[in-house]
């Protein structure tokens, strides 16, 4: 078995964190540490008092930090340099395993030397609405894959999409390629698995390695997602210039209005278009955020902390 660590930034954990660490200590292929990364003690302590969570979960580790010091590759970086494993798993303390192989499945492709990365399907939890969980299936679908740099020309963006809601790290490539970008508003996980396409390695998509993983964004909240997400791609040229994206976005929406049709609740459509303006909007603004106002931008943004 592949010896392999587990990575969880935590902010205000909830009860989602506890099932998380409860599915992880079931799971078919034993895990090492489970290494926390925490931002603001006040609040964890807040959430655990009386839980004695070391007793509970006898592999957890948790180091906090101070709120102006979380950053999303830096922080990650942090937990990956107090593992020591070969492998190791980020995952966000609101993804939990859908079953006992989650662990198993998403390191099983490891056994093929050309893979560096791995990600994991994200399910769509119970209280998600129509449009989510079709957008899930739609990004995370029931065949697996494995992708490299030669896919970049047909596949676009797809080729090195890869959430770190869940995704497995092979840690040679990993220092071999730096680790995280630092000091990005977003997309540290994308911006990162370019690079591994770049060195050669191949991600692979297990989808049969699951977690229940997904939101329910208002339209505000959409816009101001897709803006950090605009500015992301304004930031790091090197990693999207020339890459198709927004024909992706177009792509999903053409096949969403078709799906709500055939299950016969079209006035979803209204819905779906609203909330596709927004992404378009906020990631239209996003991708131009130099020209706008600094009080506009921070008013935009997701990442408040970003633009301290």
């Amino acid at each position: 078995m592949m010896e392999a660590d587990v990575i969880i930034p935590v902010y205000r954990p909830k009860e989602k964190f506890l099932r998380l660490l409860d599915m992880l200590q079931v799971q078919s292929q034993p895990i090492g540490q489970i290494i926390v990364i925490n931002t603001e003690k006040s609040y964890y302590d807040q959430f655990t008092a009386g839980m004695d969570l070391e007793k509970r979960y006898k592999k957890l580790r948790v180091t906090h930090i101070a709120k102006e010091e979380y950053d999303h590759g830096k922080t990650r970086n942090l937990g990956a340099s107090l593992s020591k494993a070969p492998y190791f798993i980020m995952m966000t303390d609101d993804a939990v395993p859908a079953d006992e192989n989650m662990v198993e499945r998403l390191l099983a492709p490891f056994e093929d030397g050309q893979v560096g990365m791995t990600y994991a399907r994200q399910m769509p939890a119970e209280e998600s609405g129509v449009i989510e969980r079709y957008t899930r299936s739609f990004n995370y679908p029931e065949v697996s894959c494995r992708k490299s740099a030669e896919n970049l020309k047909d596949m676009g963006i797809k080729a090195f999409f890869a959430s770190n809601a869940c995704a497995a790290y092979r840690r040679e490539v990993f220092e071999q390629l730096g680790g995280f970008i630092e000091g990005t508003i977003f997309n540290e996980d994308m911006i990162y698995a370019r690079g591994v396409l770049n060195a050669g390695y191949q991600i692979a998509y297990a989808a049969d390695a699951k977690v229940v993983h997904s939101h329910n964004y208002s339209g505000a909240a959409q816009l101001k997602r897709n803006f950090d997400l605009g500015v992301s791609h304004a930031d790091h040229p090197e990693v999207f210039a020339g890459i198709a994206t927004e024909s992706e976005g177009i792509r999903l929406v053409k096949k969403t209005c078709r799906y709500l049709w055939k299950i016969k609740k079209p006035w979803l459509i209204l819905k779906l278009v609203w909330q596709s303006g927004c992404k378009y909007i906020g990631y239209f603004l996003g991708k131009r955020y130099k020209k706008l106002p600094v009080k506009m931008v921070k008013g935009l943004s997701m990442n408040q902390g970003y633009w301290k």
